[in-house]
C-alpha cells in the first residue's frame, strides 16, 4: 500500500457508520475528534508494520522474567476411605453409580 493509498484509506473513514454499528450517538465535535484519532493509530500501525522484524524472535512475555514455580512434590496423600464414607455406594475403591444408558 502506497502512501497515496494511506491517505485516501484515512479519508476514507466512515465514522457515521461505524458509529450506528457501535450504536454511538457521537456529535460532529466527537465524530472530528475521534476521527483525527483513527487517523493517528491508523497511521502509527502503518509505522509498525514498516519496521524490520526479520530475525526477532517472538516472545511469551514482554518482560524477560522467569515465574517461580514450586517443585513439583507429592504434599498431601489422599484419603480414599475417609472421602468414600459419604458416597451411597462403593467397591474395591470405586464409585458406584446408576447406569444411566441402556
Amino acid at each position: 500500500m502506497g502512501n497515496d493509498d494511506k491517505v485516501r484509506a484515512m479519508s476514507d473513514i466512515d465514522l457515521s457508520h461505524l458509529a450506528k454499528l457501535s450504536k454511538l450517538a457521537l456529535t460532529e465535535q466527537e465524530k472530528s475528534t475521534a476521527k483525527a484519532d483513527l487517523e493517528r493509530i491508523i497511521h502509527m500501525v502503518d509505522q509498525m508494520q514498516a519496521m524490520d522484524t526479520s530475525g526477532v524472535e517472538p516472545l511469551a512475555h514482554p518482560l524477560e522474567t522467569t515465574q517461580r514455580l514450586r517443585g513439583d512434590e507429592v504434599t498431601e496423600q489422599g484419603d480414599r476411605a475417609r472421602f468414600q464414607q459419604g458416597a451411597p455406594a462403593t467397591e474395591n475403591g470405586l464409585y458406584l453409580v446408576p447406569r444411566v444408558v441402556e
